[in-house]
């Protein structure tokens, strides 16, 4: 993002900025990592108000520029700003594209219309009797321009061809960083309510189970706390890689919010998704963290996890609210351990 930002400036004015932005990092014990840097790099130039109006807010406040904090930073004011930056482009480049391609098009016919009334005079000539060598070369000559405009136009065709896989590319690179967590690298709230939207049709279309699983690291704060942000985030990923491993290709797991995963499994039963949840429940308490500068070997961690079968006509928020409600009780409950929505019979969500 900065070596983009860099590109489109003055190289002195550059380097007068990224000293800039290193100078605040430094100051505000910003970790110098690319996405950092982009936010400080942008901070000093001034290009984002909302950017620096939040980053001054933040200081005023005396706010730690922890993991969380930048991350939170670039997600809302970089990453968005990106992709709609290459969505907001795309219509004038292809309103240039589909010019050109007109243009070459349109070429190509007066080519053509030139070319049979050269052909159509040639033939003229033949039934004047003139000499056949003399029409070969007339001919020969027409022939060749032909192919000749006909391969200007397929190099212009081509070229056409991947300014137009460009374009495809850097759509489909905005829709994903648009739908991503840029922590976890999973699906988003974004990505997972239009992924719920189309289960909850298909569901109900097809009489077809859909169920939910909520997932809630235990004591997270306090693991935060003890061991630092970097060390939380790093739990995250883990919990996030469990969820790709445990869960099938058709489901989708994604980012719910803070500790909070969120999986939606297709077809599967509240039977089926509680053998799931176990199953992802042990391989988290299987895991091990080891903390790279000392070797220390970290405390286990433990999930607890809540499920909810879809019932027709319901909305998705009833869904997902029992789904939380039986994540809570399996938290009262003693955590580390799973609970379906059927538990909730004689709990009110207040008392979970």
């Amino acid at each position: 993002m900065a070596d983009a930002a860099l590109e489109e400036i003055d190289p002195d004015y550059a380097t007068a900025l990224a000293d800039r932005a290193n100078r605040h990092m430094v100051q505000h014990g910003v970790a110098p990592t690319p996405s950092n840097s982009a936010i400080w790099f942008s901070y000093s130039r001034g290009t984002l108000p909302e950017l620096k109006r939040m980053i001054d807010i933040l200081i005023a406040g005396n706010k730690r520029f922890d993991s969380a904090t930048s991350r939170e930073l670039f997600s809302t004011y970089l990453a968005a700003n990106s992709a709609s930056t290459v969505v907001g482009e795309v219509p004038e480049q292809l309103k240039s594209i589909m010019t050109a391609a007109k243009r070459f098009v349109t070429d190509a016919i007066a080519d053509n219309l030139t070319q049979i009334q050269a052909i159509g005079d040639v033939a003229e000539k033949a039934e004047s009797g003139i000499d056949p060598r003399s029409l070969v070369e007339c001919l020969l000559d027409e022939l060749t321009k032909a192919a000749t405009r006909a391969s200007k136009l397929e190099m212009n065709l081509s070229e056409t061809s991947r300014e137009l896989d460009t374009i495809r590319e850097a759509l489909n690179k905005a829709e994903h960083w648009a739908n991503t967590d840029t922590l976890t690298g999973l699906p988003n709230r974004r990505a997972l309510d239009e992924f719920l939207r189309a289960s909850q049709i298909s569901a109900m279309e097809s009489g077809e189970p859909l169920s939910l699983l909520m997932v809630d690291i235990d004591r997270f704060k306090q693991f935060n706390d003890s061991f630092g942000h970097g060390i939380g985030d790093q739990v995250l990923r883990l919990m996030a890689n469990v969820l790709r491993e445990r869960l099938r290709e058709k489901d989708l797991p994604a980012r719910y919010g803070g500790e909070e995963l969120i999986a939606a499994l297709p077809g599967a039963t509240l039977t089926v998704c509680e053998e799931v949840a176990e199953r992802i429940r042990r391989s988290v308490s299987e895991c091990r963290i080891t903390r790279r500068s000392t070797g220390e070997l970290l405390p286990a961690i433990t999930v607890s996890i809540g499920i909810a079968q879809f019932r027709p006509g319901e909305s998705m928020a009833e869904l997902i609210e029992r789904c939380d409600g039986a994540l809570y009780l399996a938290k009262r409950t003693g955590r580390n351990r799973v609970v379906t929505e059927k538990r909730l019979e004689g709990h009110s969500l207040a008392d979970a």
